[in-house]
């Protein structure tokens, strides 16, 4: 157990869950997604991607939250849900859910391995696209395999740093060019319409920018991992606990809220770069030339020099959202058949293991995907839509972890449960809309 830091200074030294979150969501989502639906609906859909990466972050402290007094794990906390039960080991239906979800999430991945593969084979054109992806895929598995995932997520994290001021420069530069953003565009863009021809793409573009539903959920385990839980120790009816408990959750909110500025102002650039550049152009980001068309963005406001800065900053970003969802994934997924009741998950010796096999297993599935497919955006917008479906999930779950399991000496104010509600309401009305619309 720790006492909590005191001072702004202090509490500094203990971000970072929300940073790694960071990592993952400026990639496929931002890069991909968003510049998409900017490219194909121009400004008019603006306002669904500033309320995509608002709207979630509630539902993302409630997770942190159970976390840190419970210190259970995502999927333990989602077996502890009320409902039906399935299976050997009688798991809960939000598993089972999860799972079939998860099936499609395979795509989503296996997109962002071909943005990879393709980044890589325009920079080294002699080494063809299918071999950068099995590269791609050895090296991913390798690290994760032995581990090394703090250190490539640093060098991630500055990398990323630097292309979101080079995204915020071209966005500065776009305005003395021929695209330069006016305000009439931007009152159009906050208008609340939605044409029906946008729709499956807007709905996957909100599942996936910001945080996600998956990403809410690998947030538990980053809070566990930084020690937050930890250092709050075992709930105790105690002022002690309750102090220590309301220190390490302020930390958590403040740490999720500096991510939240981070990833917004990132996606709010890529949205508004994509519907002003490729909107206007009429250069949607399809198969191949996904990345040749998305660096148009770049080329149009900065020069042609901006093109290699460009292919560089997409290599990373794209990088660190596979590798961090390969991190993620061996962890939620043993935690998942430990539920199940195939693995005992419980059991350092078995868990490494099967985590073992895991970092091998999923990069060589998304790989296999995406050369079979070879159609990296719709892929990744497929992802992006059973996200949304997710999405549910998780809104059934925070309600549940708020008002069934907080301990009654952490209950919030009312400001924060009027938040908690308006998000909870507009993602499930924007889930249900979506699936009504496409289905």
């Amino acid at each position: 157990m720790r006492e909590p830091p005191k001072t702004f200074t202090e509490t500094l030294r203990y971000l970072g869950p929300g940073f790694v979150l960071s990592a993952a969501i400026v990639g496929s989502g931002e890069l991909i997604a968003t510049t998409t639906l900017g490219a194909k609906a121009g400004f008019v859909t603006f306002w669904v991607i500033i309320v995509s990466c608002l709207v979630k972050v509630a539902l993302q402290l409630e997770f942190g939250k159970h976390a840190i007094h419970s210190g259970e794990s995502t999927m333990y906390s989602l077996n502890q849900l009320p409902g039906p039960r399935f299976g050997k080991a009688k798991a809960n239906w939000s598993l089972w859910v999860w799972l079939f979800i998860q099936l499609f999430k395979f795509l989503q991945v296996g997109g962002i391995v071909g943005g990879v593969a393709i980044i890589l084979n325009i920079i080294f054109p002699a080494i063809t696209i299918t071999f950068w992806a099995i590269i791609v895929t050895v090296i991913t598995s390798l690290l994760v395999y032995k581990g090394y995932y703090t250190i490539v997520e640093k060098a991630s994290l500055v990398m990323i740093g630097i292309f979101t001021i080079f995204t915020l420069a071209s966005l500065f530069f776009l305005q003395y060019t021929s695209y330069a953003i006016t305000w009439p565009q931007l009152q159009e863009g906050l208008s609340f319409r939605l044409p029906p021809a946008t729709v499956a793409v807007a709905v996957a573009a909100f599942g996936i920018t910001g945080v996600g539903g998956d990403e809410i959920m690998y947030y538990n385990y980053w809070c566990l991992e930084k020690g937050y839980a930890a250092y709050t120790g075992s709930y105790q009816n105690t002022p002690e606990w309750e102090h220590r408990a309301r220190g390490w959750i302020k930390v958590m909110y403040i740490d999720a809220l500096f991510a939240m500025v981070v990833y917004t102002s990132v996606t709010a650039a890529f949205y508004l770069l994509g519907a002003a550049v490729l909107h206007a152009k009429g250069s949607i980001p399809e198969g191949y030339a996904m990345v040749e068309t998305l660096s148009q963005m770049y080329t149009e406001t900065l020069g042609s020099w901006a093109r290699s800065i460009f292919l560089a900053g997409a290599f990373v970003v794209l990088y660190s959202t596979l590798f961090a969802a390969a991190a993620a994934w061996i962890r939620i997924f043993s935690d998942n058949f430990g539920q199940m009741g195939w693995i005992n998950f419980y059991n350092p010796g078995t868990r490494k293991k099967v985590m073992a096999w895991l970092a091998w297993i999923f990069p060589a599935t998304w790989t296999i995907l995406f050369l079979f497919i070879q159609l990296p955006v719709l892929m990744i917008l497929i992802g992006g839509f059973v996200t949304s479906i997710l999405l549910l999930v998780v809104v059934y779950a925070a309600i549940h972890f708020r008002y069934h399991r907080l301990p009654a000496n952490l209950y919030p104010g009312k400001w924060y449960d009027a938040t908690f509600w308006l998000s909870a309401v507009v993602i499930v009305l924007t889930a249900l809309y979506g699936i009504f619309q496409v289905f």
